[in-house]
């Protein structure tokens, strides 16, 4: 059988009695909301929790780094000394979770290859990024993973499986599957549900993957010719993977080719989602910019927009191979507290939050200030009542994204969002990877 990327792994599973306090968010959540923050630390103090594994963002900036790295380190190597997890080896786990609007979002858990994967613009990997990865938020990100015992993944990887046969088969005898867990997410999160798949079940979804992955059937099913196979689309936590690809990539450097191919490092744990399922509405990623003066920001943004495309004028996306103009694009601004629609007369990229993105990069080289990404329009509403300025974008289409992405490479980073802020992915699968 090739190679489709996607393995079954040994999985720990904190213990049950565990699990509703050890589950939270995924760390780049209500970033600019740190009230939400201190209420799971509150909920999940002296108590084993992924809270104490992970690093949220909105502390960045505002605690001892090196010191909350040592605490995440040492909580994980505890939680292994006081053996809290259950291990299943060589497993894939069949996830349902029924999101606040009551959708039920069906995935499956197991190993990615990072061999498989390249985050770099142009890639033709059969693993790839959907949005532009910030070269500069790997470091950090890397201090944390390069000494941690364990991962605990908030990922989503996307296949684009119209006819539903790889992840919708396994759960179609529930009643004959090991239920893992069934509990209550914390702080609205819904309800999860894991069932064990064993190795037979893996056959059929490898089978499955490897249809899917047939490059004559992949360039019919995308109206291409002779491109690589996207197999595997970033759906959440494109920075997370591209981290882990970072640390196997330096550690590989030190390893035998023997030792190399079935350490535990080289493989990322995430959860696989079919694009196609009903349940993964896209959501528009706003921004809401701080410590800027608002009115010279305002005035320079619709001077921005307002300029007309020049005779002859070719996009100079990056994203882009496009060379007629692009259609006129609209959001909406939003200052004190008050909405005013902007239409964008030349745009720079094919997505409005591209276009949007490029002025916001070169306003904050030149002025200062800070730009935060947020999933909900009433948090940006909110913010900009407290002096903050919000950029309400629209969202794009999800059947869109297979085909951009093998056309024009990675979009804009932070296009778009796989549903709220509380739908994200909780951490609660771990695996050792050292």
């Amino acid at each position: 059988m090739k190679n489709v990327g996607f393995f079954p792994g040994n999985i720990l599973i904190p213990k049950e009695e565990l699990l509703p306090r050890f589950s939270v968010v995924a760390c780049d959540q209500f970033t600019s909301q740190p009230d939400y923050w201190e209420e799971v630390e509150e909920r999940t103090d002296n108590n084993p929790s992924a809270c104490h594994m992970v690093f949220p963002e909105a502390y960045l900036g505002k605690v001892d780094f090196d010191g909350k790295i040592a605490q995440i380190n040492a909580a994980m190597d505890q939680y292994l000394k006081d053996g809290i997890f259950n291990e299943f080896p060589d497993s894939l786990i069949y996830v349902e979770r029924t999101l606040q609007n009551g959708a039920v979002r069906k995935g499956v858990v197991g190993l990615l290859d990072l061999e498989c994967y390249d985050y770099h613009k142009g890639s033709q990997s059969l693993v790839r990024a959907t949005e532009g990865t910030v070269l500069e938020r790997i470091p950090p990100r890397v201090k944390i993973r390069q000494n941690a015992s364990l991962e605990c993944p908030h990922i989503l990887v996307l296949i684009d499986d119209a006819k539903k046969t790889v992840i919708e088969p396994m759960g179609e005898d529930l009643p004959n599957l090991h239920k893992l867990y069934d509990f209550d997410l914390m702080m609205g999160g819904g309800n999860i549900k894991g069932y064990l798949l064993d190795r037979e079940a893996y056959g059929r979804m490898a089978a499955a993957l490897g249809k899917l992955g047939d490059k004559r059937a992949f360039n019919r099913r995308y109206k291409t010719t002779g491109q690589d196979v996207l197999l595997y689309a970033v759906g959440d936590g494109n920075h997370s993977l591209a981290t882990a690809k970072e640390c196997w990539d330096k550690l590989k450097k030190k390893l035998t080719p023997e030792e190399a191919e079935n350490h535990p490092a080289r493989y990322a744990l995430v959860e696989l989602n079919n694009l196609h399922d009903p349940s993964l509405q896209f959501e528009a990623i706003h921004r809401v910019v701080f410590d800027v003066d608002t009115d010279e920001f305002v005035q320079e943004l619709l001077a921005y927009a307002e300029k007309k495309p020049s005779k002859g004028r070719k996009t100079d996306s990056a994203e882009s191979n496009a060379q007629a103009p692009i259609s006129p694009q609209k959001f909406t601004l939003v200052a004190g507290g008050q909405d005013q629609k902007v239409t964008i007369q030349a745009p720079k990229h094919t997505l409005t939050v591209g276009s949007v993105q490029a002025f916001l990069d070169g306003y904050l080289k030149k002025h200062g200030g800070r730009v935060d990404y947020i999933h909900g329009e009433d948090v940006v509403r909110r913010l900009s009542e407290e002096g903050a300025v919000g950029i309400l974008l629209p969202a794009m289409k999800k059947s869109d994204l297979f085909k951009t992405v093998i056309l024009e490479g990675a979009l804009p980073r932070k296009t778009f969002s796989m549903g709220e802020a509380c739908d994200k992915r909780y951490y609660l699968e771990c695996r050792k990877i050292k």
